[in-house]
């Protein structure tokens, strides 16, 4: 029996024009999420309710990621694409609405952001699964760090942005510009949709059979599955971190400086997006995934460690430094680890178990900073600095962790034949 490797046309173009779609998506959609967080915090006070909306918009992503991911692998992936961009706007227009005719209950924002979380689950499956489709293994790691980088731009461009207009508007202006670019992301996405074939499915099998087929593209391997579920341990610290640093710096200082803090931070994803946009990474993906959550850990603990700005700007730009690196690491060992026809169903499984740790982290990480603001006496924004202190030092300790599992230091010698294979 003969083997021989089948070359991939690499469609980088069509990439690129799917990656600027979802960049603006990305910064329209960290508008929205600045106003509201601020919106909600200067009406309440309280840590908790703007977690409890953070919670509301995740959730259902969460709990659709795996039945959206046997959806991409059996229909056509830019059309769920398409429907989930464009149908997730339904949400914002509910909660604009509100505004114009009054003031947005807690209760009103939650259902919308809900309603949009519900159709952008669609989205992210089908777009990890659409980049396999249109690049070359050798092309994953700087399409990654790309992937990163429009990932990032919701807290590099849109804090400086949403904080600039606030101070001129309000947040019905952000939620209008974040509805307007669903237009141009359902754009990008027809545009590649009707350059290149899908993919036909060769077989209708019955859909619980198909989320058992990617069940079983992880568990096949254990360094997969392993990986996996350490990444849902790394997410709730992260999930700490980002749903708390708001709260944080506004305890001291208002929406503007919020903005620039937040860019001056996220702007670490830009230098590091950009060097892996560049270079990439050629070996050592799990010593660099490791090092990476580690120093990570250790930037996000001095983070909430004082009241003082330039601290939290420079420790919040090392922090977010370090998470290309991470991001890239991990989708690396995971991507090639996968068979291209399992791939879909596969992210769907993988994006739903690493991000349980979310739910967690949005379940307490806002009730632990209100309770240890009171106890001490000391407010909610030392309280939510304590709890990112204690999450930074416990993702530091978890990155240690990855280099003792042996399972995951060998995913990197296993990958040259699980793809692209003709006998």
């Amino acid at each position: 029996m003969n083997m021989t490797i089948a070359r991939k046309k690499s469609d980088f173009g069509k990439f690129l024009l799917l990656w600027s779609g979802e960049l603006i998506s990305s910064i329209g959609g960290g508008l929205t999420s600045f106003g509201l967080g601020v919106y909600i915090f200067q009406r309440t006070g309280s840590a908790s309710a703007t977690t409890l909306v953070t919670l509301l918009g995740f959730l259902p992503t969460l709990l659709l990621s795996v039945p959206a991911g046997v959806l991409a692998d059996r229909f056509d992936r830019r059309l769920l694409m398409m429907i989930g961009d464009g149908l997730s706007a339904l949400g914002i227009v509910y909660i604009l609405i509100c505004m114009l005719t009054g003031e947005a209950r807690l209760w009103q924002i939650c259902l919308g952001v809900f309603i949009s979380s519900v159709f952008s689950s669609l989205l992210e499956p089908s777009y990890r699964a659409t980049i396999t489709d249109l690049l070359t293994k050798e092309e994953y790691s700087k399409a990654n760090g790309l992937v990163s980088l429009a990932g990032s731009s919701r807290y590099l461009f849109s804090p400086v942005i949403a904080g600039f207009l606030l101070s001129v508007s309000n947040v019905k202006l952000l939620l209008i510009i974040d509805i307007c670019t669903f237009v141009l992301t359902v754009i990008s996405a027809a545009v590649v949709r009707n350059s290149i074939r899908s993919k036909p499915v060769a077989t209708k099998e019955p859909f619980f059979i198909s989320m058992k087929e990617g069940w079983k593209a992880l568990t096949s391997r254990k360094g997969i599955l392993l990986l996996v579920l350490v990444s849902s341990v790394i997410t709730m610290f992260m999930g700490m971190f980002q749903t708390l640093a708001g709260p944080c710096i506004l305890s001291f200082c208002d929406e503007k400086t919020l903005g620039i803090a937040e860019t001056v931070c996220a702007s670490g994803m830009l230098v590091s997006g950009l060097l892996l946009g560049i270079l990439g990474i050629k070996k050592h993906y799990v010593a660099v995934l490791a090092v990476a959550l580690s120093l990570a850990g250790v930037f996000m603990a001095g983070f909430g460690l004082i009241e003082n700005i330039y601290t939290i700007c420079i420790s919040g730009f090392m922090f977010f430094a370090m998470l290309p690196f991470a991001n890239n690491c991990l989708d690396y060992l995971a991507r090639t680890n996968i068979p291209d026809e399992v791939q879909g169903r596969a992210w769907g499984l993988i994006g739903f178990l690493s991000q349980m740790g979310y739910v967690v982290a949005y379940g307490v990480s806002g009730v632990a900073a209100d309770t240890i603001g009171k106890v001490t006496g000391l407010g909610v924004g030392r309280g939510s600095g304590a709890v990112i202190l204690f999450a930074g030092a416990c993702l530091a300790v978890s990155g240690i962790g990855i280099l003792l599992i042996r399972s995951i230091r060998e995913l990197e010698n296993n990958q040259e034949v699980l793809r692209g294979v003709k006998t």
